[in-house]
């Protein structure tokens, strides 16, 4: 068997002056391996074990006379036991054979002062470059992947933070896709203008943080960095014509991103759990509270030394501005935002069980194809997505977060060091609009601590945001129109949205509005985000394939869109093309 990606299953929108705008074909080699299915499976486990189920089952007896044998089963439970292992060897067979791209990175790493690589909590010069023999103990550490290496690497001095976990990027698991077996192209490079260009809408979007989404269209802030943002020589996100819009900023690049309000039905409507209802509301910061806006906070923020202020919040409200947006992703557990929605979608009835007891008279969907169902992969999904972005982001590509870029370029800026960043962005308006309002040019944060203390590329929101929307597409359907859509006003109220919403572009704006929510905050470049959702998909279309393996039942396959629009079915262990 084998599976062909074209090359729109990469985010669009990359300039063709960097290493990802070539094409990515993406290719799943199976060498030698037959066609998993579970048909083929069983049946050569039922052959093999034969002899010693008949031979059980004419054992029977009690010494009365009786049978002991199971009144349904009989002598098949040995069978079962050879069924199961061999589902699992062969499934896990299949997946080593299955090669997807030689993965690389974007040669960052060869710059002497580490200027575009991830250096969080060590040693660094005032300029905020890091102490290179320590960042040399991190990569031994990273090579050898013993835990007393890394108990080598010196932190900074007074550092409260530590690293955060890089011995998960060699965790195995039990099902889908190993995390060393994803692929995603290489970061853009630090010096090109596709990161220019996403630095520029991270400057816009910190200064945008408090305009509320329902007032984008017409907002002078929005309108000032529309135009500035298309002067940049390569601008991100989607376009109209090729150029930013009032109504394409600072969304999704996925089929639904475009359409309706900003945010996602999902995390809007309440949601049935269990015998209460959970409407939507969560606390939110004080509109225009920043940090790392100087150069001490700045660069006690790199070297893991939390501020000692923090962000107040106010009442709980509705998600209604990208500060609420940002700091929701900032305090949410891993697959909260999926599981809720699962919840959501279960009680619009819109459960897709792939032809199977969506007419029948005397069944119904439960432990199989059923709400459990669902929300056990949802969960599953979530930790193994995981496991791919801190394979990626530690042994791979080890981006610089953009608090440092913007370091980079605010010393730049006053002639104290030379980093040779693109001029358009040294130039962009929202740069000078920073400036003027905190004498620096350092990017404002939402969070205290700044961005976490793991590599940028590719974001862990998005790759579970790409795992737990594939499973939810799965099993849900897509087409239907989801009941009383709703959006939110300049205070945070629920208001009715006159307009039709299917359960597809919320999945796939759900998707966007996590992934990408992080970067309200300028802790991800958007490139972590609409990159880091197809790692995700990756693993979670193996995990559905080992799983359709197991169902007793009649089962048409799970059927859904990829990100990139692509049509699939995957059904007894196999995903086929539409």
């Amino acid at each position: 068997m084998s599976i062909t990606k074209n090359s729109s299953s990469v985010a669009t929108n990359h300039p063709s002056d960097t290493s990802a705008g070539n094409a990515i074909d993406i290719t799943v080699v199976n060498a030698s391996t037959p066609a998993l299915s579970r048909r083929t499976l069983l049946t050569g486990a039922v052959a093999g074990a034969t002899v010693a189920a008949t031979a059980l089952a004419q054992k029977g007896g009690n010494g009365n006379g009786g049978s002991s044998e199971h009144p349904v089963l009989g002598g098949s439970r040995s069978i079962r036991s050879q069924n199961a292992t061999r589902l699992r060897e062969q499934a896990a067979k299949t997946h080593l054979q299955e090669f997807i791209q030689e993965q690389r990175t974007n040669g960052d790493e060869a710059f002497a002062d580490k200027r575009g690589s991830f250096s969080k909590t060590l040693p660094h010069n005032r300029f905020g470059e890091v102490d290179t023999q320590q960042y040399q103990a991190l990569l031994r550490a990273l090579d050898s992947g013993d835990n007393a290496d890394f108990e080598q690497i010196q932190l900074a001095p007074n550092c409260t933070r530590r690293l955060a976990n890089p011995q998960g990027a060699y965790k195995f698991e039990m099902v889908g896709r190993d995390a060393h077996n994803t692929f995603i192209r290489p970061a853009p490079p630090f010096l090109g203008a596709e990161t220019a260009g996403e630095m520029g809408e991270l400057y816009w979007k910190a200064l945008c943080r408090d305009v509320p989404f329902c007032e984008f269209d017409n907002h002078p802030l929005i309108a000032a960095a529309v135009a500035d943002l298309n002067r940049l020589r390569a601008p991100v996100g989607p376009k109209v014509g090729g150029k930013v819009t009032p109504q394409t900023i600072f969304r999704g690049e996925t089929p639904g991103d475009l359409v309706g309000p900003y945010l996602s039905q999902l995390l809007l409507k309440p949601i049935p759990w269990g015998p209460s209802i959970i409407d939507q509301r969560y606390q939110a910061p004080v509109a225009g509270e920043n940090f790392g806006t100087n150069e001490s906070e700045w660069l006690a923020i790199q070297e893991g030394r939390v501020p000692g202020r923090l962000a107040r919040v106010s009442n709980a409200t509705y998600l209604y501005d990208p500060r609420c947006l940002g700091e929701y992703v900032h305090a949410d557990f891993s697959f909260q935002a999926y599981l809720n929605a699962a919840l959501v979608l279960l009680g619009e009835g819109a459960l897709d069980t792939g032809g199977v007891y969506m007419t029948g008279s005397t069944q119904g969907g439960f432990v199989s194809l059923g709400a459990p169902d669902v929300l056990d992969l949802v969960s599953k999904a979530g930790n193994l997505a995981l496991t791919g972005a801190w394979y990626q982001k530690w042994l791979v590509h080890r981006r610089a977060r953009p608090e440092v870029y913007a370091g980079r370029l605010h010393f730049q800026k006053l002639g104290q060091r030379q980093y040779d960043l693109p001029a358009d962005i040294a130039d962009s308006e929202a740069v000078d609009r920073v400036f003027s309002q905190y004498g620096t040019y350092l990017l404002p944060l939402a969070f205290a601590e700044g961005s976490p203390t793991h590599p940028s590329y590719p974001a862990g929101h998005a790759t579970i945001a790409g795992a737990c929307v594939t499973v939810l597409k799965a099993f849900f359907q897509g087409d239907k129109e989801l009941s009383n859509p709703v959006t939110t006003n300049s205070v945070g109220d629920l208001v009715s949205y006159a307009g039709t919403l299917t359960v597809e572009g919320e999945l796939n704006k759900l998707a966007n509005n996590v992934a990408l929510g992080r970067d309200w905050a300028g802790v991800h470049y958007r490139s972590d985000g609409v990159d880091g959702l197809q790692v995700g998909e990756q693993q979670a279309e193996t995990l559905l394939r080992d799983y359709s393996l197991t169902y007793n039942e009649s089962f048409d396959g799970f059927v859904f869109r990829r990100f990139n629009g692509q049509q699939v079915r995957i059904v007894n262990g196999e995903l086929t093309l539409l």
